[in-house]
């Protein structure tokens, strides 16, 4: 059996130890460079070239047969006035079909009734020229649309126009990172790390609802500012 080491020569052993850790906690320190880690933003605004119009019928009768059959015919007169109106088939598609049970006003007492069915269907329609929405509004109103939705306008070549805008974002960046670099004593050398800040997205969708009317809609597709964020971290080193 071994002899046990007196409490004197642990205590040195454990001494030297932690004094060897000491030493070389600064090296590893060393291997992860400082930085500073700033977000750059830009916009670019751009004009919109496709649009989406949400539009539908509903029917009331007081059986669902005769609903869904006065729906049906109702929906039949609107696909083919888009069609009519050189609207291609793959560019509108049914949204939302549904035939629900109408029920008598609440009684205080007993259950209420089934007084007759409503029956609706929806399509959402996509037009590639904007300067035609107004014209597919009166075309779906005249053709027996009573429910036009949500109108929204969309830039669909957002990322390549936003190709500036990454360039502006990552000056920004630079520009606010020399600021912190100035502020602290240090230099900034080079970028560590780049990465956009989520996909980007438009700061603001134009919308509208429109209503069926007598006079021509009026339509104003506006323009949309598209936002984009980087993150990026540099070195930094001593001022010179």
């Amino acid at each position: 059996m071994r002899p046990m080491k007196k409490p004197a020569a642990v205590a040195a052993s454990l001494a030297a130890i932690s004094a060897a850790v000491m030493l070389t906690m600064p090296a590893l320190a060393d291997d992860f460079p400082s930085a500073i880690s700033v977000s750059g933003e830009a916009t670019v605004s751009a004009a919109p070239d496709l649009a989406q119009i949400d539009a539908g019928v509903a029917n009331d009768a007081k059986s669902a047969k005769e609903a869904s059959d006065a729906n049906n015919a109702a929906m039949g007169k609107v696909l083919l006035a888009l069609k009519g109106a050189g609207i291609p088939e793959k560019d509108y598609q049914t949204s939302r079909l549904s035939l629900q049970p109408q029920y008598a006003p609440n009684r205080s007492t007993g259950a209420n009734p089934v007084v007759g069915f409503r029956a609706s269907n929806r399509v959402t329609v996509k037009i590639r020229d904007v300067t035609k929405v107004a014209g597919v509004i009166d075309t779906l109103v005249s053709a027996g649309a009573n429910d036009i939705g949500n109108i929204s306008f969309e830039v669909t070549q957002a990322s390549k126009l936003l190709d500036d805008a990454r360039e502006q974002a990552v000056a920004d960046a630079r520009r606010k990172a020399e600021i912190y670099a100035k502020a602290t004593g240090v230099t900034l050398g080079a970028p560590l790390s780049v990465s956009e800040g989520g996909a980007p997205m438009p700061l603001f969708k134009a919308r509208m609802t429109a209503a069926p009317m007598a006079a021509p809609a009026a339509v104003a597709p506006g323009e949309e500012t598209l936002s984009v964020t980087v993150n990026v971290s540099w070195a930094i080193k001593p001022a010179q």
